[in-house]
């Protein structure tokens, strides 16, 4: 990809990720909830998956709650910063999300957890996942969507315009539904599903949430950003905006967290079928005959204090 093109400076985003990598067991919430229900969809799936790929792993969690499955062989660990890298199960080796080292058809599962909304190709990053991929493999990610952190978006612009006269933005735009679901068709996978979450999280205050945000490698790495950071004052009222607006009435921050979750599967050119007309809308369990799955049969997940689920 020509640099012109590029939206993200992967370089800062490494180096801003490896700075919170001691505190990510703390923080691990958010990665937690998606690694749980990544892990539910791939047990549904009746079907071994000997060699799989925790991809952009941070420090393994999503890799070891798939690898406990009996369904599931050997788990490798993939992580675009050493010092994530270096806390994850071994094997574990560091490589880009979209400048995978793999021959194709290396492995018959590939899962990621939060990390595929960060990368400047998200089209040839999923083409080469989809290589990577055995015929018949399986793919299943989750990724921010376009909802994520509505609130904390709208209180940096709204204070950084009446503070200082003009905003620019403070935290990477993320794709909806509809785009990632358009980019796994486009990247050639068979069955491509795509659903949405959303999650209501309580913080302690908002500036405790731009901490949680900044850890998780969510701060504004845009290429196209502004260098100048925010000044104290133009951060407080930020702060002052999100407490009128968000707070609880003990006064923590509520925080919306939107993610995507994306599936399909590497086609097996002896095995494909054509689909009749209409049968997009065809529930990806139906059509491989896997057992029933229902988000409202999770139990309580354990997390911050207070949150509200909504699923979509």
């Amino acid at each position: 990809m020509n640099d012109e093109h590029l939206l993200f400076d992967r370089r800062l985003l490494r180096r801003r990720r490896a700075r919170f990598a001691h505190e990510i067991a703390a923080r691990e919430f958010l990665i937690a909830h998606v690694a749980r229900e990544i892990a539910e969809r791939v047990e549904i799936m009746l079907r071994p998956f000997p060699v799989a790929l925790d991809l952009g792993a941070y420090h393994g969690l999503l890799g070891r709650a798939v690898a406990e499955l009996s369904s599931v062989g050997e788990m490798v660990y993939a992580e675009s910063a050493f010092d994530f890298a270096a806390l994850c199960p071994r094997p574990a080796l560091v490589c880009d999300e979209d400048l995978l080292p793999f021959k194709d058809a290396s492995f018959n599962l590939i899962v990621s957890g939060l990390a595929l909304h960060r990368v400047n190709d998200l089209p040839g990053a999923l083409i080469q996942i989809r290589r990577a991929l055995a015929p018949d493999g399986l793919f299943m990610a989750a990724a921010l969507g376009a909802r994520a952190l509505i609130e904390l978006r709208q209180a940096l612009i709204e204070a950084e315009s009446e503070m200082e006269g003009g905003a620019s933005p403070r935290i990477s735009p993320f794709a909806d539904v509809r785009d990632y679901g358009a980019l796994l068709q486009r990247a050639g996978f068979a069955l491509p599903v795509t659903d949405a979450e959303t999650l209501t999280v309580v913080y302690p205050s908002p500036r405790e949430l731009m901490h949680e945000v900044r850890a998780l490698g969510g701060g504004n790495v845009l290429l196209a950003r502004s260098k100048a950071p925010l000044h104290r004052r133009t951060l407080e009222r930020a702060e002052d905006l999100y407490r009128e607006r968000h707070a609880t009435s003990d006064g923590r921050a509520t925080a919306t967290f939107e993610f995507v979750y994306l599936s399909g599967w590497a086609p097996d050119p002896s095995q494909q079928k054509p689909l009749r007309p209409g049968s997009a809308a065809q529930r990806l369990a139906d059509a491989l005959g896997t057992q029933e799955h229902s988000a409202g049969d999770k139990a309580p997940f354990p997390g911050p204090p207070t949150r509200r689920d909504e699923n979509k």
